[in-house]
């Protein structure tokens, strides 16, 4: 690639992409302030150099007094579209300029002016979507510009009036003129290389910032449809476990009951075995469709070998979260509280409802242990039977809190609050998910109570672990915070403040 084709490469020439405002309606109200701005600056200083005497005989046209006010503010007016239309507002900027020199050369020389031809090539180098038009006017920029320095050094007039001024006297390397020449040539390439640089470094980090935008979010997206597709495929397969299973059990209880239909009158004994296998068949389906259930919503990827609570249905229950709280997997210290209202009132929450809060219970912890710095944690079980719209007949709900912040690179999937948020809208629940106020993370989950209660045959095992007494404390040790991004899933109507808040 040879040098030309660098260059055009450096401005963009064939990038499909257009530097345009992150809010266009904005940017360009603020642009019509600035230009305003600029326009009574202009004006100040040129009354400034009138009272200076800038602007005498000698130094520019004889003219009225508000005429040097005119000029420079009428250029600076350009600059209040310098980015709807940058290339269009620097030809103009710079077809002013070139009037009022050829006009009054002094009115040219103020510094707010200056500036103005400043920003109009840096926002026509930074702003144009055309890149080749761009650089064709930057070009013509460029040539009118040296062309009036050169003009203005050839001059004889004006060199004889510098030379008279400054007397003759020689006393460096370089004759003054020359070194005036050389001087106003430096300057000017300075001036206008700085403003082209700077324009096209803006250009280039403008477009870098979009792209790297562009692949965040790719990202994340790809990073989404893996997890979901994930989730299909395991969903799937418990599917099919599930459908295998159900099959089984149900075939089995077909035949035995047919058998025991036909010998229950000829053959008590064998029609008792049969019921005997539709039973033990029965109570075995039951069990194993707990267990893909559990699997189907348990999402908290607890590593083989984890000394975390089994998920056998005989503890997935109210009683069960007591247990999970004394689990001392990493000296998390876990205080453990019950508050129902009646006394009692736990004993009678359904086991659907006991199994999905102590899966709620679990994940929660697990995410503590694997992704925080906490070292201290509360888990606080609710029940109550005094309930108001939209829980009429009551809650029961578990609320975990840790002390801790998130643990650097130890980033998750976000499929366990997922799990939890899926649990809780089975059983049209509420879910809070997210940072606290202090420090460290809470989950609330919230179930409505069934109305009427539940029998003692569908309650959870035991009331909730009263056995284990009102608060249970175990060691303190390492612990670890959430490595998914907090959510708030459902706002809870009535949010219940955490009695003995650790933090």
């Amino acid at each position: 690639m040879n040098a030309l084709a660098r260059l055009a490469q450096w401005f963009g020439v064939d990038a499909e992409w257009d530097h345009l405002p992150d809010d266009p309606r904005r940017a360009y109200r603020n642009d019509l302030i600035l230009g305003a701005c600029i326009v009574v600056m202009t004006v100040a200083a040129a009354e400034l150099g009138r009272s200076a005497g800038m602007f005498e005989a000698g130094h520019g046209r004889e003219g009225p007094d508000w005429l040097p006010h005119l000029l420079a503010g009428v250029t600076a007016v350009p600059l209040a579209w310098r980015r709807r239309y940058p290339i269009t507002a620097m030809l103009a900027v710079y077809a002013l300029f070139l009037g009022t020199g050829l006009f009054n050369g002094a009115v040219t020389q103020i510094a707010a002016l200056q500036v103005t031809y400043f920003m109009a090539l840096y926002s026509g180098v930074a702003w144009a979507r055309d890149r080749r038009a761009m650089l064709i006017a930057v070009g013509v920029v460029l040539l009118t510009m040296f062309g009036w320095i050169a003009v203005q050094v050839t001059d004889a007039a004006v060199r004889d009036e510098f030379l008279e001024y400054i007397g003759g006297d020689n006393p460096g390397l370089f004759s003054p003129w020359v070194a005036l020449t050389l001087y106003q040539l430096l300057v000017n390439v300075a001036y206008f290389g700085g403003a082209i640089i700077l324009g096209q470094v803006s250009w280039h980090g403008a477009r870098r910032r979009q792209q790297v935008a562009e692949q965040t979010a790719t990202i994340e997206r790809q990073a989404q449809e893996l997890r979901d597709h994930a989730v299909l495929e395991e969903r799937l397969r418990i599917a099919r476990e599930l459908h295998d299973v159900v099959a089984h059990h149900v075939s089995v209880i077909g035949v035995q009951a047919a058998a025991a239909r036909r010998v229950l009158t000829k053959d008590p004994a064998r029609a008792t075995e049969a019921l005997g296998v539709i039973e033990r068949s029965s109570r075995e389906g039951v069990e194993q469709m707990r267990g893909l259930v559990g699997t189907l919503r348990q999402v908290d990827g607890t590593p083989p070998g984890s000394t975390a609570p089994a998920d056998s249905a005989s503890t997935a229950n109210l009683a069960g979260i007591a247990t999970l709280a004394g689990d001392t997997t990493d000296g998390l210290a876990c205080v453990y509280r019950l508050v129902e209202e009646p006394t009692g009132a736990s004993a009678s929450v359904p086991g659907p409802i006991g199994a999905a809060l102590y899966r709620t219970t679990q994940e929660a912890l697990n995410n503590v242990r694997k992704h925080s710095t906490a070292r201290g944690a509360s888990v606080t079980l609710r029940v109550s039977h005094d309930g108001e719209p939209p829980m009429p007949h009551g809650w029961a709900e578990v609320e975990v809190l840790d002390d801790g912040r998130p643990l650097p690179g130890t980033s998750g999937s976000g499929l366990g609050l997922v799990g939890i948020q899926e649990r809780a809208a089975a059983h049209d629940g509420e879910v809070e998910a997210g940072p606290r106020a202090t420090v460290g993370f809470r989950v609330r989950v919230r179930l409505p109570l069934p109305a009427g209660g539940p029998g003692r045959e569908h309650s959870a095992s035991g009331a909730a672990g009263r056995a284990e007494g009102p608060e249970r404390t175990v060691p303190a040790g390492r612990a670890a915070a959430w490595g998914v991004e907090p959510a708030r899933y459902a706002s809870s109507a009535e949010p219940v403040a955490p009695e003995g808040d650790r933090s």
